[in-house]
């Protein structure tokens, strides 16, 4: 165990210290991956993996400043931010990641694997959508460019942060009545004591992050606040590689 853990600490310290660089301009090239900012530098890109503060507690990302997207998906965000703006004047897309190499993916399964938070990192043996660049981390922030209440942190990993529980997070009541599983009643409940109910500001600024997103082209997911797929999923799969 010992040995395994020292492993990948060094991958991770490798990762994160490499004066190579994180992505090759011929990839890059290939796979026709921009950098979104170049489209829109309006959008904040404020990558969480190249800092310490993200559910790893550790730098993966080096010194990459730089959020890469298929160029589909980032013309989506670019449109995204645009409604944005036509909703809520001032306030402003934030990005939180982006592409995401399939090597660094395996760095976190390590991680997380048989730990509760397996569930919540994808196997790079299939790949995280992340990996081909078709996926976006993001939240909004304001005209500071402090992200907004959202009701929980990026990288959450408990239901608070899940969409498809956010009724419950808002009115408690409706929980006996559901007809949720109970280990699942017992985790709301749970994370209620933990974390407090979703207020209805935080709740209202998810909605308005979900509608531009969507709007734009994009798919949300159920357990991620934060998360959007530019593609389902099979389509991302067969259109696109993975990178590594």
């Amino acid at each position: 165990m010992f040995i395994l853990i020292l492993s990948i600490f060094i991958r991770l310290v490798t990762a994160g210290e490499d004066s190579t660089p994180f992505f090759d301009s011929a990839v890059l090239e290939k796979n026709d991956l921009v950098d979104v900012q170049l489209l829109d530098s309006t959008i904040a890109v404020h990558l969480a993996y190249a800092t310490a503060d993200n559910f790893t507690g550790k730098n993966m990302y080096g010194t990459l400043t730089e959020c890469y997207l298929r160029r589909e998906a980032a013309e989506k965000l670019v449109m995204a931010r645009k409604l944005l703006t036509e909703k809520h004047p001032g306030y402003r897309l934030y990005v939180y990641d982006g592409l995401r190499p399939r090597r660094i993916q395996q760095y976190m399964w390590d991680l997380v694997k048989n730990t509760p938070q397996q569930s919540y990192v994808a196997n790079p043996a299939s790949g995280s959508i992340h990996n081909y660049g078709a996926a976006i981390d993001l939240t909004i922030a304001d005209e500071q460019e402090n992200p907004i209440d959202m009701g929980t942190p990026f990288d959450y990993f408990d239901v608070k942060a899940q969409p498809r529980y956010e009724t419950y997070f808002s009115d408690s009541g409706l929980i006996a009545g559901s007809n949720l599983a109970p280990s699942v009643r017992k985790q709301i409940r749970a994370d209620i004591v933990k974390s407090g109910l979703l207020s209805t500001e935080s709740r209202d600024n998810r909605l308005l992050l979900r509608s531009v997103m969507e709007e734009a082209g994009f798919v949300s997911i159920p357990n991620e606040w934060w998360h959007f797929n530019a593609f389902e999923k099979n389509v991302i799969r067969k259109r696109f590689t993975i990178i590594e």
